[in-house]
């Protein structure tokens, strides 16, 4: 088996296992981020993190939690085979001959590619999740066009290219997604073989035990959400603003109006359901693809 049939089996596997770990977490970080923000001596519709995890079990069972994982379900194989293969390609490249061990500068580079990648996959994959995760925090706003009820993954899709431009709908968050997914996924696979050259004391780090690559894994992928929150947070209030009354302009418009709203509070909205989904699940994802990896030779 060559390197890339390799690099897309085991970034496979690691993108499961990543999802099934992580996507609860993910659930109640978007509906954290997208509930409406509040009347003037109102309180918002969530509390908090607890609360939003017990209000959506209340309303929906436990199977809310994992509401708009048939999306990303669907494309973890494409979006982690897209990452975990640039990433080796341009490993091979950067090498100064086979085998050779990168630099953390190196590795910074090779996220960064990858994460150019795979924003072209994580933006309409996203918008679907999003939309569905959303929905019924966004349905007792009271907003125009919010009524919207979608029945699963197909039926946003259906939608978007029906009713909000066609395929560039599916797009819409782009921008935001190529600035979360390049300076995230840089900061990712940077501080993982920083970490993992550290505990190894050097440069081979094929020694590592699997309690040493989660504890990698998992520092990695919180270091992803330090790096990009705010990010996150505005290509999510984007891609399930209402498409026929939008309420941003754009990024930057969005940015401005949750921070004249909300100050920088509104820019961290869901950081703990994010960072409590980030260690577990990249350690998961971490272990996994290593562990596939060296079992495929």
């Amino acid at each position: 088996m060559g390197d890339i049939a390799k690099d897309l089996t085991s970034g496979t596997i690691g993108g499961a296992a990543q999802l099934i770990v992580g996507h609860p977490f993910d659930t109640i970080k978007v509906k954290l981020q997208s509930q409406p923000t509040p009347l003037p001596g109102q309180p918002p519709k969530y509390a908090g993190a607890i609360d939003a995890v017990k209000q959506t079990i209340s309303a929906e069972g436990s199977r809310g939690l994992y509401k708009g994982m048939g999306a990303p379900l669907a494309t973890v194989a494409a979006f982690n085979a897209v990452l975990f293969t640039v990433r080796g390609q341009m490993e091979a490249l950067l090498r100064s001959e086979p085998g050779a061990a990168l630099t953390v500068s190196q590795q910074v580079v090779c996220g960064a590619g990858a994460g150019v990648a795979v924003s072209f996959l994580a933006c309409p994959t996203e918008l679907i999740k999003c939309r569905l995760q959303a929905q019924s925090a966004l349905a007792t706003s009271g907003s125009a066009g919010l009524a919207v009820k979608y029945g699963g993954p197909m039926d946003v899709a259906r939608h978007v290219l029906r009713s909000e431009g066609g395929m560039r709908g599916l797009f819409k968050g782009l921008v935001p997604t190529l600035a979360r997914e390049v300076p995230g996924n840089a900061a990712m696979f940077g501080v993982y073989e920083a970490l993992k050259q550290y505990m190894a004391g050097g440069s081979d780090t094929s020694k590592l035990g699997r309690g040493s690559l989660i504890i990698a894994g998992g520092l990695a992928g919180a270091s992803f959400w330090f790096s990009v929150y705010p990010t996150d947070v505005v290509k999510s209030v984007i891609q399930v603003d209402d498409y026929k009354n939008p309420k941003y302009t754009g990024s930057i418009n969005a940015f401005r109006r949750i921070l004249a709203s909300e100050g920088v509070k509104g820019l961290y909205k869901g950081f703990g359901p994010a960072m409590a989904r980030s260690v577990p699940a990249n350690a998961a994802c971490f272990l996994a693809y290593e562990v596939t990896r060296s079992s495929l030779g």
